[in-house]
């Protein structure tokens, strides 16, 4: 039997480790080049440069992306639709970002076809997790209504 944490612990856990990153701010020569500085509220001299790639501001994916994905999907995706969530995209991919279907070339954690269409949410879709569970919760939101709607036509049809 799985392991399973509270979600209120597990709030607890995520808020602490998203604490624990530095704090993005938007510098005055970041703006509107699609970069952003992070600021460690130090006297440090340097400070690391994060590409915003994805529109939401390296400030709130960022920590993201050191999350494991399953555990960045548990920010997403709402907890009444995370099962169902969980269910299509461990069937799809295993959790595998760069998973490709040899057969029909989708690619990614939701199985995108075409790849390219999670372009909408980032131009890092083929490496980064986050842009990647953003866009098949949006998919499975607009195509289906929801995460639970996805899930049950991919149990009917054994594919979403």
């Amino acid at each position: 039997m799985p392991h399973r944490i509270s979600r209120g612990f597990a709030t607890v856990v995520i808020s602490a480790v998203i604490a624990a990153f530095p704090v993005a701010t938007a510098s005055a020569d970041a703006v509107g080049s699609g970069v952003t500085s992070v600021d460690d509220d130090s006297d440090a001299v340097s400070s690391a440069v994060v590409p915003d790639l994805i529109g939401l501001g390296a400030g709130l994916v960022w920590p993201l992306l050191r999350l494991p994905p399953k555990i960045a999907a548990r920010i997403i995706v709402p907890p009444d639709q995370y099962d169902s969530f969980d269910n299509i995209i461990t069937r799809e991919s295993g959790w595998n970002t760069f998973a490709i279907n040899p057969t029909s070339g989708a690619y990614g954690l939701g199985q995108a076809l075409p790849p390219q269409k999670m372009a909408t949410h980032g131009l890092d879709w083929p490496v980064n997790p986050v842009t990647q569970i953003r866009w098949a919760y949006d998919y499975m939101n607009q195509r289906y209504g929801s995460p639970n709607g996805a899930w049950a036509f991919w149990q009917a049809h054994g594919w979403y």
